[in-house]
């Protein structure tokens, strides 16, 4: 998804959310074609097993590669957030900036975005002949989701089963170390300067309680237009007394830490809490974090069990 400050995500976001959810159809459907359903309920129609795929965002890069799937353009690198094995393929901006020119010169067949985030950029993809398809990551069963709808739109349906029992199998064996005692956690997700409190319907909130981990930010007030996060509220989280304090970033998670630290230090009421004079803050790795990680989700479930046993 290319680097990201929370403050910019919150306003492109305000702007952009919308309470559609009518079906809408890409294009005229013809006799042989075949309709997709994306999670924006839009019938996308394909005549063709697409061949040239602009992914936006990192874990559909990842999917798309476990899929065996052609990609001809990726998002803005950032970090250790994408492999190798897609460095030499040209960039396209991000889900938040999307690159028109440059998605046109590569002549895409489809381009993977997210929803709700790039609805409105669909009639402008439109316009130079290539479909989109919009997902969304917020929980472990939307990567599920992910994974089947890709397997279908490549043909690859047995291959994305497989993935899928591949998954489920890992998140079992997780779930069969269970924790010796529940830790209250607070999930932060930001940039130096703007911190938010991550939900349990957030990626990362899903992520914790399937790691057995309790969310303390639970009963925190949605942000409204960003509901899966709610504004960090010190006197909340002094409240709560979490156990254990996780940092997510898309950013500079070394200098994002140190922003962190340095608010803590300069308001007293954080220094109160366990988790901070007895250092059980984390700063977790932005591939698995800070972003949607595909087919990784059970490493990140798997790191966060351990996180929490330590």
């Amino acid at each position: 998804m290319g680097r990201c400050y929370v403050g910019a995500l919150l306003l492109l976001l305000a702007s952009i959310l919308s309470g559609c959810s009518a079906i809408a159809t890409e294009g005229s459907v013809k006799e042989g074609d075949h309709v997709l359903i994306d999670f924006a309920d839009r019938k996308v129609a394909f005549s063709k097993i697409p061949e040239r795929i602009i992914a936006l965002g990192n874990g559909e890069v990842d999917i798309i590669q476990a899929l065996g799937g052609t990609l001809v353009g990726r998002p803005q690198p950032n970090a250790a957030l994408l492999p190798d094995s897609v460095k030499d393929i040209p960039v396209v901006g991000s889900a938040h900036t999307v690159d028109l020119e440059k998605i046109a010169s590569l002549r895409p067949d489809v381009v993977l975005g997210n929803y709700p985030i790039n609805s409105n950029d669909v009639p402008k993809l439109e316009s130079i002949g290539t479909k989109t398809v919009l997902t969304q990551a917020n929980s472990i069963a939307d990567i599920r989701r992910q994974i089947l709808l890709f397997g279908e739109l490549l043909g690859k349906e047995e291959k994305a089963t497989e993935l899928i029992e591949a998954l489920d199998s890992e998140l079992q064996a997780i779930k069969g170390s269970q924790l010796k005692k529940q830790q209250r956690v607070l999930m932060v997700y930001g940039a130096p300067g703007t911190y938010l409190a991550a939900l349990p319907n957030s990626l990362a909130g899903n992520l914790l309680e399937t790691a057995g981990g309790s969310n303390m930010a639970a009963e925190f007030p949605r942000l409204q237009n960003f509901p899966q996060y709610a504004q960090l509220n010190t006197e909340r989280v002094v409240e709560a007394s979490p156990d254990v304090i996780l940092i997510m970033t898309h950013g500079n998670s070394e200098e994002v830490e140190q922003g962190f630290v340095k608010e803590m230090e300069g308001n007293p009421a954080w220094s109160s809490l366990l988790a901070v004079q007895e250092g059980r803050i984390h700063v977790l790795p932005a591939e698995l974090f800070g972003t949607n990680p595909g087919t990784r989700v059970a490493d990140a479930v798997k790191l966060l069990g351990e996180l929490l046993e330590s």
